[in-house]
């Protein structure tokens, strides 16, 4: 239950645009996924995931993966910054990797 009142909280307070999307990020047990979204349109602009990809490693260095790999589809669909979205994660470790990833690629958050 804890972890819904802190992605509530965190996104009360993030709201994607189109000049500005939302850069939001899922860990399951198994797997990654993260999305940009346009919250005003309502619509999924970048997807990248790990469901269904052969990746080998750690999660640490798949979440390093997606990363890479959502700022590259972000770029090829002309976006340069996004409001990263944690939801109820803190901010270490998996997401640390996956954002600082999303970095290097280019993306600005």
């Amino acid at each position: 239950m804890n972890k819904v009142f802190r992605a509530n909280r965190t996104r009360a307070k993030i709201h994607g645009t189109a000049e500005r999307p939302r850069l939001s990020v899922n860990f399951s047990n198994q797997h990654i996924i993260a999305q940009v979204i346009d919250d005003d349109k309502k619509m999924t602009l970048a997807y990248a995931t790990t469901v269904g990809a052969k990746m080998t490693g750690t999660k640490t260095e798949k979440a390093a993966k997606v990363g890479a790999e959502i700022a590259k589809k972000a770029k090829a669909a002309k976006i340069s910054k996004v409001v990263f979205d944690r939801g109820s994660k803190l901010y270490a470790g998996r997401m640390s990797a996956l954002a600082d990833a999303a970095r290097k690629e280019g993306l600005e958050f």
